[in-house]
């Protein structure tokens, strides 16, 4: 009978085991997942900004160098997206993919200061056109990385809950990385633009 209520034992905590281990599967699958979506909207952010600079070219042919910068900050980006899909909630890949996007921000920011300077380019129908699909996927990603940030804080807050941080550990569960903002006081100033 004693050997019974053991194996009894045994099994009701293997279950609760393996229920605990897959709870955090699913935590660390929906951040994975919450990440995808904002690596969609950067994908369409990365194509748009070429459209953009393309329809600006002929404006803005002294402006080279901050054609260049954005170009260059896309650049960057686009290869700290990659790092960063290849490997959700890791910190560096996470640190390096939100400086990347504070740094083409920023330039972006300035190429939209310039446009202010030039009446024709401002009421050109491709730049309208680009600029608002622009605004439409700053605002898509806006929602994905919140809704990455709150996956990535059910899953931290899981794993560290006692007593799944003793299967987190175990299992080689790690913490993952919110998304956050890198930018400056600078760089966080919207830049103001009249049309």
């Amino acid at each position: 009978m004693g050997l019974w209520i053991v194996l009894g034992i045994i099994v009701v905590l293997a279950f609760w085991a393996i229920s605990v281990y897959n709870r955090l599967v699913a935590l660390r699958n929906r951040f994975k997942n919450a990440f995808a979506q904002i690596d969609v909207q950067l994908k369409r952010r990365y194509d748009l900004i070429p459209n953009l600079i393309e329809a600006a070219k002929g404006y803005l042919a002294h402006e080279r160098q901050t054609l260049e910068a954005v170009i260059a900050a896309r650049g960057a980006a686009v290869n700290a997206s990659q790092r960063a899909a290849a490997a959700p909630g890791e910190p560096a890949a996470m640190a390096g993919l939100a400086q990347a996007e504070g740094v083409l921000g920023g330039a972006l920011g300035r190429l939209l200061a310039v446009f202010e300077n030039y009446p024709d380019l401002k009421a050109n129908q491709n730049v309208l056109q680009v600029q608002e699909e622009l605004t439409s996927t700053e605002n898509k990603v806006a929602f994905a990385r919140q809704g990455y940030n709150d996956s990535v804080m059910v899953y931290n807050t899981q794993r560290e809950t006692f007593p799944d941080n003793v299967f987190a550990g175990l299992f080689g569960f790690k913490e993952a990385m919110l998304l956050e903002a890198t930018e400056s006081a600078e760089e966080r100033k919207a830049p103001k633009v009249k049309f």
